[in-house]
């Protein structure tokens, strides 16, 4: 199934950020959404989330216009329980969005050995791979990921590449909106506008 969102339009507080855009991604391909701060990255991929809604336009995937059944979106906060240990975050999303077991996801971002870990205690890089994990806690056709690489080390960043690639090579879709040179090359580039 393929992502289309047609003549998508954002305003916030009155002011328009962006009108008339049109995104589309096939199962397998990479969008990567690219911009200056303010430029309405972040508000485009919650659009296709469900978080916010649209000013105008339309988001399907497939048949489906609620997309947020068919996706996971990592954003800026890493949306962890402090007090649970990294594995039973991981466990509380497998179970709320439909997964099983989440030994793929601690072994495919290195977090075996905290996983009884309190996210209290983790590193900025630990708790954003604990983030990431999540994608792997269930599965999801299209992930929607808002700078994932934030406070990655390189050897957690190749952990990100790593999945990314598998998640395609599946079939996958994947959104990001990123500054950063990634080792992935897109299939599209979306360009969003200069912020004033």
């Amino acid at each position: 199934m393929a992502l289309h969102c047609t003549n998508l339009s954002c305003q916030r507080n009155g002011r328009v950020i962006f009108q008339n855009l049109n995104l589309s991604a096939k199962a397998g391909e990479l969008v990567e959404l690219r911009g200056p701060n303010g430029s309405g990255k972040s508000s485009l991929l919650r659009m296709i989330a469900g978080l916010v809604p649209s000013h105008a336009g339309t988001i399907r995937f497939g048949d489906h216009t609620d997309v947020s059944q068919h996706c996971h979106y990592i954003g800026h906060l890493d949306g962890l329980k402090s007090v649970l240990s990294v594995a039973e975050n991981l466990q509380f999303w497998a179970r709320l969005l439909g997964g099983t077991d989440i030994s793929a996801a601690l072994k495919s971002f290195a977090l075996e050995a905290l996983a009884d870990q309190p996210v209290q205690i983790l590193s900025a890089g630990q708790k954003r791979r604990t983030a990431l994990a999540k994608l792997l806690s269930a599965k999801r056709a299209v992930w929607l990921l808002d700078e994932p690489a934030t406070a990655l080390d390189q050897t957690a960043r190749q952990h990100l590449t790593s999945a990314m690639q598998a998640h395609l090579a599946d079939g996958g879709i994947i959104v990001m909106a990123t500054h950063d040179d990634v080792a992935l090359k897109p299939h599209h580039m979306i360009s969003l506008g200069i912020a004033p």
